[in-house]
């Protein structure tokens, strides 16, 4: 979810700010989402009551965690590499499926 849903967006990104504090953690990014690695993209987005969604992406890719953008929905939204924040990038299911395959866990 995105700016169409800030309430479920925030809460994923509550979970995976907490998971990467102590492991090793990525988000696939699709559809709406899209937007959320955009430059800008998450800025003013906020849930009555938690932290502003811009100020949890930051945390989260500062310790160190990575937002893995679905090229196809990349492509629908019009985003290009040089859109992307720091810590995002272009990538698709076959790059997640092998983070999973290695051992991570899945939160959703």
């Amino acid at each position: 979810d995105g700016a169409a849903h800030v309430e479920r967006a925030t809460i994923a990104f509550i979970l995976a700010t907490t998971a990467s504090k102590t492991a090793e953690a990525a988000v696939f990014i699709t559809s709406d989402a899209a937007l959320l690695c955009v430059k800008g993209g998450a800025d003013g987005l906020v849930s009555e009551g938690l932290e502003p969604l811009a100020k949890l992406i930051e945390q989260f890719v500062g310790n160190g965690g990575k937002l893995w953008l679905c090229p196809v929905c990349a492509t629908v939204k019009g985003i290009s590499a040089e859109d992307l924040i720091d810590g995002a990038e272009i990538a698709g299911a076959p790059k997640t499926m092998a983070f999973l395959q290695s051992g991570a866990k899945l939160l959703a």
